[in-house]
């Protein structure tokens, strides 16, 4: 037949390809390889979580939970106009968030009996980078993924991948008031010294704050009490900044209650897959969902530990908080 292959030039051409696999995965472990002898040069402190915490680029990792996956996305994402990047600083509410952004852009895909937020977690829906894309090799092949793609992580501001700055593409950005529930006393001196994942908190916020007043277009900028005080509006405003506002029709039909609704604290506490669910052997589900609460750092903190955070918070961001 015209233009048929022979089965010999076939086997050839599957032949090539499967080499080529290979010798991507090869290149990709020799990459990581690499970051992994960067990091053991790199500067270190202990930490609350880590034994160690590094120094990269100005703020701190755990060595072996990230920080090569944030290298290899330096080096190797391409970032598309269209992409959406939720970004925080740890236990900042981006559970939540994660939860709305998908459900506001993936909203005329599903049923709302067979929504994927009622079976999945919301970490699942959408990825971190650092610790589930590119956490080590083999590394997922998200040029692959169709467009629009929504991604997370904890990258702070200057050192996002370049492609992801150039590119255009949409960024929100959601930090919490609150300090996260650690061994209190060192917890806190450690936490005021910068030392915890993908700390110093303040600049991690002040590089994003910034940005969001250079970039308001490319940057939403929203805090955890905001979305909860006046979660209404704010869904609006998210629609209208992803570019798929809502329509007067969905309003009507009460669309932004549903979403809100599908995506409360409570509704994901209570799923069976967030109650009883595990993303891997050592981490359980449950674990991204506390209380939810506003201001319950009052029943914890003493204090002087809030007046030593509120003086370092008024330093290092009059105006923000």
């Amino acid at each position: 037949m015209a233009g048929s292959i022979p089965c010999s030039s076939l086997n050839k051409m599957i032949n090539k390809e499967e080499e080529r696999d290979h010798e991507s995965i090869k290149k990709v472990e020799r990459s990581y390889q690499r970051y992994r002898e960067i990091i053991s040069t790199l500067p270190k402190e202990k930490g609350w979580i880590a034994e160690n915490m590094c120094l990269y680029e100005g703020f701190w990792y755990q060595p072996m939970h990230g920080l090569a996956g944030v290298m290899f996305a330096q080096e190797h994402f391409q970032a598309r106009p269209d992409d959406v990047f939720l970004i925080s600083a740890p236990k900042s509410g981006s559970t939540w968030l994660k939860a709305l952004i998908f459900a506001v852009m993936k909203r005329t895909c599903y049923a709302s009996t067979a929504h994927p937020l009622l079976t999945t977690n919301p970490h699942d829906c959408v990825p971190f980078f650092e610790f589930e894309l590119f956490k080590k090799p083999p590394v997922a092949d998200v040029d692959g993924l169709p467009s629009p793609r929504i991604f997370a992580t904890h990258i702070p501001y200057t050192s996002l991948p370049k492609s992801v700055l150039d590119s255009g593409c949409k960024i929100v950005y959601v930090r919490s008031k609150e300090l996260p529930p650690l061994s209190l006393e060192e917890a806190v001196d450690l936490f005021s010294r910068g030392i915890f994942g993908f700390g110093p908190f303040w600049d991690h916020v002040q590089g994003y704050w910034k940005a969001s007043l250079e970039c308001p277009e490319r940057i939403f900028f929203i805090t955890y009490e905001q979305m909860k005080r006046d979660t209404f509006v704010k869904v609006k405003r998210l629609a209208e900044f992803l570019g798929q506002p809502f329509s007067m029709e969905e309003e009507g039909e009460r669309v932004v209650e549903e979403i809100i609704e599908l995506c409360s604290f409570g509704k994901l506490r209570n799923l069976d897959v967030n109650k009883n669910g595990s993303r891997n052997p050592d981490f359980k589900n449950d674990a991204f969902f506390r209380k939810g609460e506003v201001g319950d750092w009052k029943k914890h903190l003493t204090p002087q530990m809030v007046e030593r955070l509120d003086q370092i918070t008024n330093e290092k961001l009059p105006g923000i908080f």
